[in-house]
């Protein structure tokens, strides 16, 4: 092997290590979700659905439920956008089931997006559940700077504490099988 091939081949290496380590991996399952400070929505509708006494910043084991479903997006997700009709099915399934309404929350997070963003992503596809921001990538970059769409299923415990049942990028695909997948793994 020459020596500029050499070179060449141990420089990609080495920037391909370095990014690897560079990059922060997101809260596998079983692990705590990061206890991190979440921008209240806009409207109070919103508040009451996640049961949050006043508009303020809270933490995600703050909201009332036994189960709360993060779905980080971006306005300008084209994925993230595909996946609205979905994710809107989910949360009516959710709405429909008197045993479930109460115990499974969804809560969007829009990564990089400022207030005009989520609002305009949240009347463009209809969407019922409540959207935050996270204009700054504060909490995107506590989760280890995911793709969007991203999907956490997390444990609300009694004690406050948090428990990721589910982490992954990408599709939910069906909303009646991935809804039967949190019920089984919460044991709802």
């Amino acid at each position: 092997m020459d020596k500029t091939r050499f070179i060449l081949i141990s420089v990609f290496v080495l920037i391909f290590v370095s990014y690897s380590f560079a990059i922060e991996k997101s809260p596998l399952e079983g692990e705590a979700f990061p206890d991190i400070s979440i921008t209240p929505p806009e409207n109070q509708n919103d508040i009451d659905y996640l049961g949050l006494k006043e508009k303020k910043s809270f933490k995600l084991a703050q909201i009332k439920a036994d189960i709360v479903i993060v779905e980080i997006f971006s306005m300008y997700c084209p994925y993230c956008q595909k996946e609205a009709p979905v994710v809107n099915e989910l949360f009516n399934k959710i709405q429909e089931n008197n045993n479930l309404r109460n115990r499974i929350k969804i809560l969007g997070i829009g990564a990089g997006n400022t207030q005009f963003e989520v609002n305009l992503f949240k009347s463009q596809y209809d969407i019922k559940f409540p959207l935050v921001i996270d204009e700054n990538f504060k909490i995107h970059k506590a989760i280890g700077e995911v793709r969007t769409p991203y999907f956490f299923v997390v444990k609300i415990n009694s004690d406050g504490s948090t428990k990721i049942l589910y982490s992954k990028v990408g599709s939910i695909q069906e909303p009646s099988d991935f809804l039967n997948m949190i019920i089984n793994k919460a044991g709802l």
